[in-house]
């Protein structure tokens, strides 16, 4: 690999550029570039967290400039300093206009610029970032997304058919109460800015409050979080915002980047499988690349080693924009960095706390092996059962374990692929008291789960409707319980997310549960544990077994759910396992 491009440029600085959309309106960025003549490859991030925000937080305008890039950084229609009215993903590249597009040619336009447009950033950035991509912008050249989405519901407002009620809460209000001089007339700010601070003191009583929809609140407001929960089922709204449905058609370079513990994890394996499977050309479906490292959600946390309770040692850590350079010095300066040579995957592997690199995503060596929940003690956590955790399947009857879900009294979420609430790898002992825990004996030799995670349960329940959440774990020696990765559905959503089934009660149904991804190596000594349970609150609404309509309902009951694991009944997590 060559050296990449060095910092030999001074800077200079405007604020609030103009930048003018199809339909007239303004919207607003700062620009920072080498004060130098001549022109030089752009770098563009789009965020509605402000300017001073996002990228800004990882010094990335100062550290491209001065390595010859003009960074934009611009407030998205309808925040901060830019005008219109700001509604989720319609404008930047979903709708009928494309912002994201206007931007990239306005940018190229410019005479300070090469013709050469790249993008940054992640989350929301991350989604504009692929929704411009939709839109095939001729002078746009790469991308490099952190955490972000292929389709907004499964992957940003609901998962598993449940809501993600602790992130949407805190998403919906936090740009509220950011951009209220925006939504608000001048007359109202300071009383709006004290209904806020009220809400946000409370924000404990607004987590429980019911019905969930609507959101009052956010009335008059943000009325496209009420948009969100009126569209309970995966219909046209969904699929019209979602990029995954466009991956044949999008023909850029991408950088995909997620954390094992980043809410938008699954969004991120999607949009790089499904691009190198599908993208527009042969060209585009080779320029995917791909790096998962041991990281919660944010900017800065991949320069970070320790996540939740764990420190995943010096090399979990990577300086983000030291990991960018060589990807657009190779696509907008041309520079050989030997970035396309090297392998597209990259994968951080927990426990053993190492990173690898791979020829593709699921691993082509992967075998995947069931392990069965049953009977029989395992002496190892106080829960409602203590089951234990087998290769080997069940030969006869054994007894099924039953529990009471009460949506009054639900099981607290602590860390896992959140946000907005505490999220990453903790201790889960005092929560797996409450549930259904099935742990193997301690392993003899070490056992590594890289790829796609997938639970079976055999199941009934006594309600209408009800919500199945499984978790997988490593079990130290020390007795710690680390959540590795989990999943949730709501029942009616087993067969289909866009004709959703009640069920009949007391009769078992297959349910197929989805815990996304991880790479973890189990380490000799330890033990993998399969929890089971019916609430994670208040990561995800609560799930009221009525059958009732989500979101509308004040009030809810008890449900009896009982899991089977006998010979006809073999409830199971499917392992993906490397031997080599």
């Amino acid at each position: 690999m060559s050296a990449v491009s060095q910092p030999e440029f001074e800077t200079i600085f405007a604020k609030d550029v103009d930048v003018p959309m199809r339909d007239g309106t303004i919207l607003r960025a700062d620009v920072t570039r080498p004060d130098a003549s001549g022109s030089f490859p752009v770098i563009i991030e789009r965020t509605p967290y402000s300017k001073t925000g996002g990228e800004n937080a990882v010094k990335a305008p100062d550290f491209f400039a001065r390595r010859g890039y003009i960074v934009i950084i611009q407030d998205v229609r309808g925040r901060f300093a830019s005008e219109g009215d700001f509604y989720p993903f319609r404008d930047d590249g979903a709708g009928p206009l494309q912002d994201g597009y206007d931007t990239i040619e306005w940018a190229a336009a410019q005479s300070w610029c090469n013709g050469k447009v790249g993008m940054i950033g992640g989350s929301y950035s991350g989604a504009t970032q692929y929704q411009a991509a939709r839109s095939r912008p001729p002078h746009l050249v790469a991308q490099f997304v952190r955490e972000s989405s292929a389709d907004y519901y499964h992957e940003w407002v609901h998962r598993g058919g449940a809501h993600e009620h602790g992130f949407s809460l805190y998403w919906v209000r936090t740009v509220t109460h950011q951009n209220l001089a925006h939504l608000v007339p001048p007359e109202e700010l300071e009383e709006q800015k004290a209904r806020f601070e009220k809400i946000l003191a409370e924000i404990d009583d607004w987590y429980l409050r019911l019905p969930v929809y609507p959101c009052e609140f956010v009335v008059g407001l943000s009325e496209w979080h009420n948009d969100f929960l009126a569209h309970t089922e995966h219909d046209a709204y969904w699929t019209d915002l979602a990029v995954a449905p466009d991956h044949d058609q999008i023909q850029t370079p991408i950088y995909h980047l997620g954390g094992w513990y980043d809410i938008f994890l699954a969004g991120t394996l999607k949009n790089y499988t499904g691009l190198r499977r599908q993208a527009r050309t042969e060209a585009a479906r080779e320029a995917q690349k791909l790096i998962i490292g041991p990281w919660i959600h944010g900017p800065t946390n991949t320069d970070k080693s320790i996540a939740g309770e764990i420190d995943f040692g010096p090399e979990g850590a990577r300086n983000i924009n030291e990991l960018r350079l060589p990807w657009f010095d190779h696509w907008l300066k041309g520079r050989p960095t030997g970035i396309l040579e090297e392998p597209p995957v990259t994968l951080f592997v927990m426990g053993r706390n190492q990173w690898r690199a791979e020829s593709e995503w699921p691993l082509p060596d992967t075998r995947y092996a069931n392990y069965y929940l049953r009977a029989g003690a395992s002496g190892s956590v106080e829960s409602l059962n203590d089951g234990s955790l087998s290769a080997d399947a069940p030969s006869g009857d054994e007894p099924p374990d039953s529990y009471n879900y009460d949506p009054e009294n639900p099981v607290p979420s602590i860390g896992g692929n959140t946000l907005g609430i505490p999220a990453g790898p903790v201790d889960h002992r005092s929560v797996d008291a409450r549930c259904l825990t099935y742990t193997s004996p301690p392993l003899e030799a070490e056992l590594e789960v890289t790829g796609p995670v997938t639970a079976v349960l055999h199941a009934s329940s006594s309600a209408l409707d009800t919500d199945w959440i499984v978790r997988l774990e490593d079990v130290f020696p020390d007795g710690r319980s680390i959540n590795v990765c989990d999943g949730i559905l709501r029942a009616r959503f087993r067969d289909s997310f866009e004709k959703p089934e009640l069920l009949e009660p007391d009769k078992v149904y297959r349910f197929e549960i989805d815990l996304w991804a991880t790479s973890n190596a189990f380490m000799p000594g330890h033990r993998l544990r399969v929890a089971v349970t019916s609430s994670c609150f208040p990561r995800f609404d609560r799930n009221l077994n009525t059958g009732g309509p989500i979101h509308r309902e004040a009030a809810g009951q008890i449900a009896t759910n009982t899991v089977l694991h006998d010979e006809v009944h073999a409830s199971h997590i499917v392992l993906p396992l490397i031997e080599r």
